[in-house]
């Protein structure tokens, strides 16, 4: 891996991050907005929703630094398949400590998805 390289995918989770972040803080609004309702399922259905939303942020920024970087465009549900593997993993690990806590499972587990998708695209070219 060259210096120029590794800026770009630097630049790649970055822009993932910050993506999975605004999707998160719009995700965590409408939920707070929710349980002022009293509707146990709505309140479930956002619940189960976060990995989710959190993946698909980190889907598009990855989609978007694509763009951005030059870098070969990707089907976007095959980016998305590895965050939200991520998220749902990174979630369901720490729920058990307290479901408030998810976010930082999703966020630590949806960036080494990001991460390892970039590493394993680069060892894939290379091959080809």
């Amino acid at each position: 891996m060259d210096l120029q390289y590794l800026e770009k995918v630097l630049v790649r989770v970055t822009v993932s991050v910050l993506c999975a972040g605004v999707l998160h803080f719009l995700w965590l609004a409408a939920f707070l907005l929710a349980t002022k309702s009293d509707s146990s399922v709505v309140e479930t259905i956002l619940w189960l929703s976060a990995p989710v939303v959190t993946a698909t942020g980190f889907a598009t920024g990855i989609a978007i630094a694509n763009r951005l970087t030059g870098a070969k465009r990707t089907e976007f549900f095959r980016i998305l398949i590895w965050p939200l593997i991520g998220c749902a993993i990174g979630a369901g690990v720490v729920y058990w400590f307290g479901p408030m806590l998810i976010v930082f499972g999703m966020f630590a587990a949806g960036t080494a998805s990001v991460a390892l998708r970039e590493v394993v695209t680069f060892y894939r070219s290379k091959r080809a």
